[in-house]
């Protein structure tokens, strides 16, 4: 699987337990760290927790383990690893306040399906 067709299957993923505001950004061209960055909120730490599960649980069906989960136990923000794709994922106010999106800006952002 590409990392291009990581994002569109995380996103479906997350679509599925109804995330909001969900944005793909292309940051290869920016920096060495990954491809990508999904990025995508809950309005709780259980909803949240939920759609890490959902990633989770959706690429080790496709035989794709994370190298790194953090901030799951307080599921304010919590970051899955995935080495080309990094994955966000923030309860609203937390999202607001790091506003990745706004410290990426020069990253394009990737059309998701529900964009079309």
């Amino acid at each position: 699987m590409t990392s291009i067709e990581m994002v569109h299957a995380i996103a479906k993923l997350l679509n599925g337990k109804k995330a909001q505001d969900v944005t793909a950004l292309e940051i290869k061209d920016l920096t060495t760290i990954g491809d990508y960055f999904v990025v995508a909120s809950g309005s709780s730490p259980i909803q949240v927790k939920a759609m890490s599960d959902a990633v989770e649980e959706g690429l080790s069906a496709l035989g794709l383990e994370p190298r790194r989960i953090e901030g799951y136990q307080s599921a304010a923000w919590i970051v899955l690893d995935y080495y080309e794709v990094i994955v966000h994922l923030f309860q609203e106010q937390s999202r607001q306040f790091y506003a990745l999106e706004r410290l990426w800006a020069d990253a394009p952002r990737v059309p998701l399906e529900e964009d079309k």
